[in-house]
């Protein structure tokens, strides 16, 4: 399976129409800290880098700030048009963040980026968002990874069997580090960046219950099964539905962690 970051960021558009009911919802917590940090106030404008569906987009606008939404695929900005068309105060560009240019003089109050980030070119993203941003705005990054604390569901160690069967097993010993020991890179990039400094950071851990059904969907929404030879999927997709099939009540428990990182423009 291709790696290459900017073959994969593309893939996630053939999963428009499934990615907003399928991936979870961010915790509530994590918007009012982002506030409550950047003590940024509804009606001030903010810039989303890789929007999706709106998955993010939503909950802020609920709060009543105006959001210029940028995202790549054609599909997912489409999604996201009809689920934000009720705020007036949201607009959705088709572009990638690195070839996107605002009109002239817009600033934001704040750049957001959730599980979007990684996507975006390093050489550009850091210098781009400081000029977008009003002097002492902030930039906040959050991704929804899977997160492996002590008493993660086996099933994982078991479907992790069949991933190296195939050749796409987990890069690095299993199973990785707990959340609370996972480091966080984002800190010592936007330091590094010369364009931030770090103002706050925060961990969150929560966990969903999936059927068969419920997690094959989830997976389709990942760039590196939704780029799996089909031959490799249909085994895989096969597997888990045998191994969830042997358990009682058909369910696994997935974990989650989202690590905010938040940094104040200084120059």
């Amino acid at each position: 399976m291709s790696r290459d970051p900017h073959r994969l960021r593309a893939t996630f558009d053939r999963a428009a129409a499934s990615y907003q009911d399928a991936r979870p919802d961010y915790p509530a917590e994590l918007y009012t800290d982002l506030l409550e940090i950047t003590e940024v106030r509804p009606p001030a404008h903010l810039l989303e880098v890789g929007c999706g569906p709106g998955k993010a987009t939503l909950p802020l606008a609920r709060t009543g700030f105006r959001i210029t939404a940028v995202e790549l695929g054609e599909a997912l900005s489409a999604q996201a048009r009809l689920r934000l068309a009720a705020y007036d105060g949201v607009s959705v560009v088709t572009s990638s963040f690195e070839d996107w240019e605002p009109p002239t003089g817009l600033r934001f109050a704040l750049v957001y980026a959730a599980t979007a980030w990684k996507w975006v070119d390093p050489r550009i993203r850091y210098a781009k968002a400081a000029a977008l941003l009003d002097p002492g705005g902030h930039l906040a990054v959050w991704n929804a990874e899977h997160a492996m604390p002590a008493d993660f569901d086996p099933f994982f160690t078991e479907i992790q069997r069949v991933y190296e069967e195939i050749g796409e097993g987990h890069d690095g010993p299993w199973p990785g580090p707990t959340p609370e020991d996972r480091p966080n890179p984002l800190v010592a990039e936007f330091e590094s960046s010369g364009h931030f400094t770090v103002t706050g950071t925060k961990l969150y851990v929560w966990a969903s219950r999936y059927t068969a059904d419920e997690y094959l969907a989830l997976l389709d929404t990942f760039s590196g099964h939704i780029a799996m030879e089909p031959a490799k999927r249909e085994h895989l997709y096969g597997e888990i539905r045998r191994l969830l099939a042997a358990r009682p009540d058909g369910r696994l428990t997935r974990h989650w962690s989202a690590a905010l990182t938040i940094g104040r423009r200084v120059r």
